[in-house]
Order: C-alpha cells, then sequence, then structure tokens
C-alpha cells in the first residue's frame, strides 16, 4: 500500500488484507474525506454522497476498526431504508472485517423471526436492519442498544420518503449520548437537517464535489415520444443495444405489470416489481435479474429503493420522475464503478417544460435523440444474427443433424437452404411490416411568437389535438377489435405459484410449442391468470396441459365469458 492508498488511513494489516483480496486499489473521495475522521476524530459525520460513490466502505472500514472482539454486547447499529441494502451492507461488513472476530447480521422485514433470533443468540457486533424490524425487536426485547458506539443511517433521504422518520427518531431516543451518529444522504432536505440538529453532536459535513448531481460516466439522452408509442420505442432501443441489462421506471404498478406483459409477449426476457409482490417471489426476480438470466427489469420507485444492481448498462424512465432528486436516485444506479451508463428519458411533448426544469436542478445535460428509424433495427438484428449463426457453425454439431444436412444438400442449392432456414426462424425480425410505426418527434416544430397568440393557429393546435386524441381512441379499438377472433383461456396458476408473464410464455412454449408471440393479453393474478390464444393454440394448449385423469381438475380451460 503507498501513501496515496488505503495504507496511509493506519489501518491494521488484518483490514489491510481485506482489502487488498476485495481488490480496492484507490480510495474513492467520500472514503479519503470520511475515513480519517471517523478514525482520528470523536465527531459525528454528515456526508453527502451518491450511490455507488463507495460510502458504504467509507464507513465500514472505520468502524470495523474501532470494533473489540469479544465485547460481548452490540457495539454498531447501522439503519437503511430496504431489506435488499440491508443485506449489502451486512455482506459488505463482514467480507471488509478479513479475520477480525467480529459479526455484523441483517435485521429486516420478511425475514423469519427464528432466522433473527438465531443470529442474535450467537452473538453479533453490528446489525444492519431496517427500521421497523429493528423497533420491533426493540420492542421484544431480544437485543439492546443501551451501550452502542456507532449509529449509523445511510440513505437517509430515501428513509425518509419512505416514512421511517419517526421509527429513526424513536430508535436514536434508545441509544447512549455518547455514542458517535454517522448519516449519509444523497440530498440533504430540512426535515434531514433537523434530525441532525436534534440527535448529532459537534459534527463535520462532507460533501464529495458531484453531491447531489449525476456521474460523468452516465450518458444522459431524452426521447421525445407520444404515450402510445412508448412500447414500440423501448424495444427499439432494446433491440439495437449490445448486451442490454437495465432497469426500466414505470410511475404505477399497472404501469409495471403492463410494460411487463407487452414486453414478454414479444418474447423479451423481463420481470416486473412493485409493492404487490410478496418478498419470496421478490427475491426471487432480483436473483433471476443479478443473475442476468433476465435482462430487463420493470419497477416502480417504491419497489427499486434500496436496489444495488453492478454493472447496469441502462436506466431508463419510461414516466418521467415527478422531481429532480427522483431523478437522480434513478440514474445512479447506472455508470458507476469506472463503466459507463446511459440514462434514457421518454417525455411526451407536454412535458418538455418539466424535463428542462430537471435539467436546471441537476446542472446536467440531457440532450435529445432520435427514436432508432426500423432500417436501423432491422440493421443492427441483421449483424446480430450472422455473428450468432458464425458461433452456432463453429459449434460441434451431431451426427443426426449432420446426415439431414447432407439430404438437404443433394437436391438444394445451399444459399436457398440456408435463408429459408433464416426466413422461418427470423422472420418476424428482419420484415419492416412487423414493427410499429413511432411519430418522429425528433425536430422541434418551430412556431411564430406573432402566430402563436392568433386565433387561427390557435383553433389549429386545438384541432390537431383532437384529432390525435381520436385518432389514439380508433387505434386502442382496433387494437381490441383485433382480439376479437382469439379465445381467452384460464390458467388455475398465479402469483403465489411464482408464475410472471415470462414463465408462462416459457411453459406454453415448452409444453405445448406455443411461441410467446402468440400469446396477447396476459394477466396474472394471485390464483389464477388469463392469457388470448388462436382457437387452434386455445385447443392444443389445453391438451397438453391438462391432465389425462379426468377425475382431476383442469389446469386450463377456456375462461367464462363475461356477462
Amino acid at each position: 500500500m503507498n501513501n496515496y492508498g488505503f495504507g496511509s488511513f493506519g489501518f491494521s494489516d488484518v483490514l489491510l488484507q481485506a482489502i487488498k483480496l476485495k481488490g480496492f486499489e484507490e480510495p474513492t473521495e467520500i472514503q479519503r474525506k470520511v475515513i480519517p475522521l471517523i478514525l482520528d476524530t470523536e465527531l459525528d459525520i454528515i456526508g453527502q454522497a451518491q450511490t455507488g460513490t463507495g460510502k458504504t466502505a467509507a464507513f465500514a472500514l472505520p468502524i470495523i476498526e474501532k470494533l473489540k472482539e469479544k465485547a460481548g454486547r452490540l457495539q454498531a447499529l447501522v439503519l437503511v431504508p430496504t431489506r435488499e441494502l440491508a443485506i449489502q451492507v451486512s455482506e459488505e461488513f463482514n467480507s471488509l472485517r478479513g479475520s477480525k472476530n467480529i459479526h455484523a447480521a441483517p435485521i429486516y422485514g420478511g425475514q423469519s423471526y427464528d432466522t433473527q433470533f438465531r443470529h442474535l443468540k450467537k452473538g453479533v457486533d453490528a446489525i444492519i436492519g431496517t427500521p421497523g424490524r429493528v423497533l420491533d425487536h426493540l420492542n421484544r426485547k431480544t437485543f439492546s442498544i443501551d451501550n452502542i458506539s456507532f449509529a449509523v443511517l445511510d440513505e437517509a433521504d430515501e428513509m425518509l420518503n419512505m416514512g421511517f422518520i419517526e421509527d429513526i427518531e424513536n430508535i436514536l431516543s434508545h441509544t447512549p449520548k455518547e455514542r458517535r451518529t454517522l448519516l449519509f444522504s444523497a440530498t440533504m432536505p430540512e426535515r434531514i437537517m433537523a434530525l441532525t440538529k436534534k440527535y448529532m453532536g459537534p459534527r463535520e459535513i462532507v460533501r464529495t464535489q458531484k453531491s447531489g448531481q449525476t456521474t460523468d460516466l452516465t450518458d444522459q439522452v431524452y426521447y421525445e415520444v407520444k404515450e402510445s408509442d412508448k412500447i414500440d420505442a423501448l424495444c427499439r432501443i432494446i433491440d439495437t443495444t449490445n448486451e442490454f441489462f437495465g432497469l426500466i421506471f414505470c410511475r404505477t404498478k399497472n404501469d409495471v405489470d403492463f410494460v411487463s406483459s407487452k414486453l414478454a409477449d414479444r418474447d423479451y426476457d423481463v420481470e416486473g416489481l412493485h409493492g404487490d409482490i410478496n418478498q419470496t417471489m421478490r427475491e426471487k426476480i432480483l436473483n433471476k435479474f443479478r443473475n442476468k438470466k433476465v435482462n430487463v427489469l420493470i419497477a416502480t420507485d417504491v419497489a427499486a429503493r434500496g436496489l444495488d444492481i453492478e454493472e447496469l448498462t441502462h436506466v431508463i424512465n419510461y414516466a418521467l420522475p415527478q422531481d429532480a432528486e427522483s431523478y437522480l436516485h434513478r440514474i445512479g444506479r447506472t455508470g458507476r464503478a469506472g463503466k459507463e451508463g446511459t440514462a434514457i428519458t421518454f417525455i411526451t411533448p407536454e412535458e418538455h417544460r418539466k424535463l428542462m426544469h430537471i435539467k436546471k436542478s441537476t446542472q446536467t445535460e440531457i440532450r435529445k435523440q432520435r427514436i432508432p428509424h426500423v432500417k436501423e433495427v432491422i440493421s443492427f438484428k441483421r449483424e446480430k444474427i450472422i455473428s450468432e449463426l458464425k458461433n452456432m457453425v463453429e459449434m460441434n454439431v451431431p451426427a443426426e443433424y449432420m446426415n439431414i444436412a447432407n439430404n438437404l444438400l443433394n437436391d438444394n442449392e445451399p444459399k436457398k437452404i440456408i435463408a429459408a432456414l433464416i426466413k422461418n426462424s427470423y422472420q418476424n425480425e428482419l420484415e419492416e411490416k412487423n414493427y410499429g410505426e413511432i411519430r418522429d418527434l425528433f425536430e422541434p416544430q418551430k412556431q411564430n411568437k406573432d402566430l402563436r397568440q392568433s386565433g387561427s393557429l390557435y383553433d389549429k393546435q386545438r384541432n390537431r389535438k383532437k384529432f390525435e386524441r381520436r385518432s389514439d381512441h380508433f387505434a386502442r379499438k382496433n387494437k381490441s377489435d383485433s382480439e376479437s377472433g382469439k379465445i381467452r383461456l384460464f390458467l388455475a396458476l398465479g402469483k403465489k405459484d411464482d408464475l410472471t408473464p415470462n414463465t408462462l410464455l416459457e411453459m406454453l412454449k415448452k409444453k405445448a410449442k406455443v411461441p410467446g408471440n402468440k400469446v396477447t393479453g396476459i394477466h396474472i393474478n394471485d390464483s389464477y391468470s388469463f392469457f388470448n390464444v388462436t382457437p387452434g393454440e386455445a385447443d392444443l394448449i389445453i391438451e397438453k396441459l391438462n391432465s389425462k385423469d379426468k377425475k382431476k381438475r383442469p389446469l386450463v380451460e377456456r375462461a367464462k365469458p363475461t356477462k
């Protein structure tokens, strides 16, 4: 370790070895500023820094250095807004301690009390928990914070937004006055500053150069599209990105269900996340996303709080966030750890002024871009298909397939065989007629200031809006009418069976050989689901998915018509 690295802080050899094993080389800005203050002073600390700047290690490392082995009491309490963050911070503590005999445990709602009781019985030195569950344990008297040395509030503004401030104040009232309090937050609203004055002693405020701003590694762009064009626009962005791995924000849980089902209909590997999803299902979805078994996650702001997913290529605001702070929290999840990322925001023409306000508040450059044209999408897919097929050719092919190939080559031209196979496999992706039209709003409409106030222009604008609304109505009606030739099926599986639009499509494809693009209108409830298919596919699905034992209730059947 050099004098400019972690070795300059005076850490023990045990911690320096743990830091080396973690692969940390140079401290980040927040670490350089905070670590010496915790190690060398008795001050309380207020740190303003974005997610992904290394602030967990900034407080974890010096706290670990100061914790005593075999103390026989709880020494540190870290409060975080979500269960995911509790797990992540706890894992960070335990990985940074190296061989030092101290232990951290996560305490959060949704995990069984028996599991938490076992951790506590073994003895822990640091608890990382959500306010509600920590307060519940304090009321049960299963552990005490009367003698802790450190109280840490991580993501304080998120806890404020989630309504935890009263719980936090209740918890802090149980801690000793001589404890040290460390607070970290991306933003500093008045309520948090009032909290610091009430519960902190002499304190130091630390701000990084980019506090309250976005990272330089995040490329920020926006697309101006009609609401009805957003799904097609989103698909074109995904389709023209190499190795897309993105988090997409919607405003409501209904929007999450709508967008995720629409993408699943089009064979994308997608999952949705919102407040109605139970904890077990939530963890399964997040594990699938972290392990890249799905590459698109649709979520609400509430459901995404505390998520820390590495290597996101994109954060997409399908719906414009409410304010600048929400915008920063959303897009701060990409462009991290030295890797570039892209933040994309969809706006309708009416939302342009609101986006410009966010741009001014965040003091960042958000530039306008054009939605990729269909020809660009097809060109991109064509290159991708060629690359994939070349990789397939290089793989070892079993003899039975080679025999089929030899038989085909005896009677047909090689180029025609390849072309036929490509057409059969990729026809939907390579023909322009299969793509929806998106109205090009890239060029700003020029208007004369004098004409803007004239009645004639006003009438034209009003009539145009009426026409657009009427066009949208007929588009939706025609879309609805096109479903009239399909059969609505009932499936006796739902969310409690871990069913999602994606797993439903996988099941239909595997068991009935029905491709995902043939299934529409997916709606999943807790214990049952509905979806639409053509009459022929409906008969096939009913035949393949139901048991031949007539005594057993059918798994799938035609839905009863509504009255």
